[in-house]
Parts: C-alpha cells; structure tokens; sequence
C-alpha cells in the first residue's frame, strides 16, 4: 500500500538536537524502521495437524505517516513537507498540533502572522509537542532568506524570532548532453537553473547559446550546494565548467584571492572576464553617440557631446562596467544624477541623468563589475528618458564605442601557483563528472 513517510529533522534548534541524541530518541528510530519492513512469515504443520506444504505469507505492516521522537518529558518531534494548498492550520493538524492558543499567536504576533506567505510547496515545517497535542516549538523555513522562523512555548506564553541558518558548502559534480537546448540538458541532469545561468555568463563572449549549441555538445560541472544539517537549502557558485561546443573545449575555473576577490581563469591562468562591459545597459539603444559637435536639443546650441546616449525606459539598471570604487554620487547641472567609478589605473566611467542611484551607492563605496549602481532617468539637461555614459582616460572622455578596451589584469607569479594546485583538483572533478551518465532529451 502506498504511504508518506515524513522525514526526521533535517535542521533544528539546539534543544531539538538533544532530544535527537538521547537514547529513547534512536530506540524509537529503531522500532520506526522495522514497522515498515516487510515481513515474512513460515507456516510448518503441528503433529497433530494434516501434513500440509509450507505455505509462505508477505505482508507489509502499516508505516507512521511522521516519524517521532520521545524524550523523557514526553517531546514529540515531527517533520512535514508543505504541499499545495497548505495552510498554518491543516500543517499544524498534519504534525499532530492540537493547539487553540498557539494558531492565536501564530494569527496575532507580527514576526509570525505573514508566515503563511512562507509557505511554498516542497518547504520545510518542523514541530516540537507534547503528548497531548500542544506545541512546543514550530520551525519554518524562510526561503531566500537563509533563516528559520522559531516559535516556542514559554512559561506564560509564546515567543518568535528568526534564527541564521548555518550553512555548510559542498562539491556536487553534474554533466550533460545537448540534444535540443541546453536548459532541457540541464532540466535533465536536475542542475538548478541558477548553475545553469552561470554556465552561460562565464562562456557568452565565446559561445552563442541561441545558435551555436549543436546537437551532441557535452558539459561538465562542478558547483556548491549549500546545506544545513544534511538538507539542500539551495545551490551557490559554479566552481569550475567545461564545455565541449563543436569538438572545441571550453574550461574556466573559479579561483579566489586571500582578500576575497575572485574571477574566472582559464587552464593558463588567463582572465575569462572582460575587464570593461561594453555596454552599461542591456535592452538599449544608441540614441545619440560621442561627438565633437552636437545641436544640444534644449541649450539649441552646436557643442560637443563626450559620451553616448542610450535610450531606455525610466527605471531600467545601470550597470557599472568594470570593479570600482564611487567617486561621485550626487546631482551635477547638466548631468542631474551622476555616479563617477574610478577603475584601475588610469580609467574612469561616468553615468549620468539616472533617475536615482542603487542603494548603497555613495563616494567611498566598492562596486564589482555588473553591479546595479543606479536608474535611468531624464534629471539634468535631458528631454527624455536614457543614460549618458562616458568613458574616460586620465579624466578624458574618449569614445566608448571606438576605444579598445583594456584586458583584465592576469594572475600575478605568485598567484598563479596556487591557482595550478586550485585548477588540477576541479579539473579531476571534471573529468570524474564527465564519466557519469549524460542527460539525454529524446
């Protein structure tokens, strides 16, 4: 017969973890698993009885829909899936909570009585009760929060906070075969979509995905997953990737510094990363480009226009190009909201009649290259929405459009023999994912 089987708790407040290591706790554990084996029973005949053939009788005994810890005090621990349709009441009534004044405090207090809105199919939910059906302490995943809502009982009451997962990373090793997209590949190799979009951002300025994928094309992966107490909360980086695109193979390797920094290298210790974005902002247009003599449409004046106007919706991201530091975050004339970047060296870029900048953005803040840094707007000397972007050299504006842009700065001598150890051990990840069974689309 088919049943649910709830699972033992994945994550818990500390005091659920002393229940779990208490005696009582795994002889209950114990006595759980054999009610769900199947058993086989022999009938041999008696003395007395006719001489029959042994007859033998499988029957698989009932299994607990949740399985349950005891602790001297009677504790009972209990652990659902959400499931479609779920609410806080048929959850608690699933879990074995018969409780009128916990659901009043769940409805009343504020950090709990949206916790409904947390509530997404395939989510955690973990009660502590007592025999009698009481809740002693409700454990909900916050998704994307990295965070648990903890409700438990106290002497005249209830009391609710949010407590920090602690996330442990390890390696996950995945590969796949293209033979009709490769988001259908990786749907297939159950890689999240998230892994999925990495791959792409490292591998876009060599490989089309829209055109140039063929049928047969292979990938490997290595990539973080990021667990709490054995569960999968979700996935993180992508460590290393190799893409055979054509019969030409592609790699790159994540590789971090002792300050925190990172990027993508290849085998040689090359920079896959473009030191400058081309463009500040994606689905634009040129609407007015560097200049030595313009008729300004509002000064109705010839002077020279020393950047690039791309044309965009009010409220569309601004980029910044490349790692910076914010030089300038403030209104200027003409330019009304402007944000300066100092790069390396000696470049500098310019965003200007932004609507309003990122949160965060000020003088003095550190920004990495495709960070948010501002909105387009029309503030400043402007008809219309867009963002006028300049690219400067020793504080002169130069043609961004035109200019060659600089390379990414390579990995220093010393770096570079760390990252051969770093890059040897991902590459044996890769090769190790490239020898499990493909993801095959009919």
């Amino acid at each position: 017969m088919d049943f649910e089987e709830s699972r033992i708790l994945a994550h818990s407040h500390p005091s659920i973890d002393r229940l779990r290591r208490h005696p009582w706790a795994a002889a209950a554990i114990g006595g759980v698993s054999l009610l769900g084996m199947v058993a086989a029973f022999a009938i041999a005949p008696t003395a007395e009885s006719p001489r029959v053939a042994p007859v033998t009788v499988l029957e698989r005994l009932p299994a607990p829909t949740a399985i349950l810890l005891k602790s001297e005090n009677a504790a009972f621990l209990r652990e659902e899936r959400v499931q479609r349709g779920d609410t806080i009441a048929s959850l608690l009534n699933r879990l074995g909570i018969a409780d009128r004044e916990a659901l009043q405090f769940i409805g009343g207090n504020r950090q709990t009585q949206d916790v409904a809105r947390h509530l997404r199919p395939g989510n955690t939910v973990s009660a502590k009760s007592s025999e009698g059906g009481e809740l002693l302490g409700l454990y909900v995943e916050l998704p994307g929060e990295d965070a648990l809502l903890v409700v438990e009982r106290t002497g005249d009451g209830f009391v609710a906070w949010q407590e920090a997962l602690h996330l442990e990373s390890r390696a996950v090793l995945k590969s796949g075969e293209i033979r009709h997209s490769l988001f259908a590949a990786t749907d297939e190799a159950d890689i999240p979509d998230a892994v999925a979009l990495q791959m792409v951002a490292i591998f876009s300025s060599e490989v089309d995905f829209h055109r140039d994928l063929r049928k047969g094309d292979r990938f490997s992966l290595v990539y973080e997953s990021l667990t709490h107490r054995g569960q999968t909360v979700r996935s993180g980086r992508l460590l290393a990737a190799e893409l055979i695109n054509d019969q030409n193979v592609l790699r790159a390797y994540w590789f971090q510094t002792e300050d925190g920094e990172g990027a993508y290298y290849a085998a040689d210790g090359s920079s896959l990363r473009k030191a400058f974005l081309r463009s500040p902002i994606e689905f634009s247009r040129v609407t007015s480009g560097f200049s030595g003599a313009r008729f300004h449409p509002i000064l109705r004046t010839w002077r020279a226009h020393k950047g690039v106007d791309y044309g965009a919706p009010t409220g569309a991201g601004v980029v910044a190009v490349a790692d910076g530091v914010v030089e300038t975050a403030e209104r200027q004339s003409g330019y009304g909201n402007l944000i300066v970047l100092k790069h390396q060296g000696r470049y500098s870029t310019a965003y200007g009649h932004l609507q309003k900048f990122a949160k965060g953005v000020r003088q003095g803040t550190r920004v990495r290259q495709g960070d948010t840094i501002g909105y387009v707007g029309q503030t400043g000397l402007a008809t219309g929405p867009h963002l006028h972007y300049e690219f400067r050299v020793n504080d002169q504006p130069v043609d961004p459009l035109a200019i060659s842009l600089p390379r990414a700065i390579p990995l220093t001598n010393s770096l570079r023999t760390r990252f051969n150890a770093s890059s040897r051990t991902l590459q044996a990840q890769l090769s190790l994912a490239g020898q499990t069974t493909l993801a095959a689309i009919e």
